[in-house]
């Protein structure tokens, strides 16, 4: 999928073998490790090989990233981020859309997703409800969030 995203062209795409993996977790450990001090031991773990992972491209460079895997029968999105400069460009709701669509390719009815409590708002706006108490993860609160699809 591409888009035009605040007069240049980005692209979302599905990654596919070792050098799209890679991209992935380099917009990952800037974003997770870099910025919220997220241990990189904790950052990846050993669900990788199980998620369906994106990258989103600004020409050729990777700048947002998330991944998906169903369990239990919903999809399940995680690791979602964008590098701060390409923040509110509406690049994180084209991430949570194709996670979506992947999910719903994959016969999910609902997705679920554990949020950073300072992102739960951006979620809810994105049609996500808030479904439990504050929990900690990885050092930072986290509300588990849900949305039917």
């Amino acid at each position: 999928m591409a888009e035009e995203e605040s007069g240049y062209m980005v692209t979302v795409e599905k990654v596919k073998g070792t050098e799209g993996r890679n991209d992935a977790f380099r917009v990952r450990s800037a974003v997770f490790v870099g910025e919220q001090g997220v241990p990189p031991e904790l950052e990846l773990d050993e669900l990788e090989d199980e998620a369906e992972h994106i990258v989103v491209y600004s020409g050729s460079r990777p700048i947002g990233a998330g991944r998906v895997r169903l369990v239990d029968g919903a999809g399940k999105l995680e690791r979602i981020c964008v590098l701060a400069e390409y923040r509110s460009q509406g690049i994180g709701q084209m991430i949570v859309r194709e996670l979506e669509s992947i999910a719903r390719s994959k016969g999910a009815a609902k997705a679920k997703l554990n949020s950073q409590t300072h992102a739960e708002p951006f979620y809810a706006k994105l049609g996500y409800v808030t479904v439990s108490a504050i929990f900690m993860d990885a050092g930072m609160p986290h509300v588990t969030m849900v949305k039917e699809l």
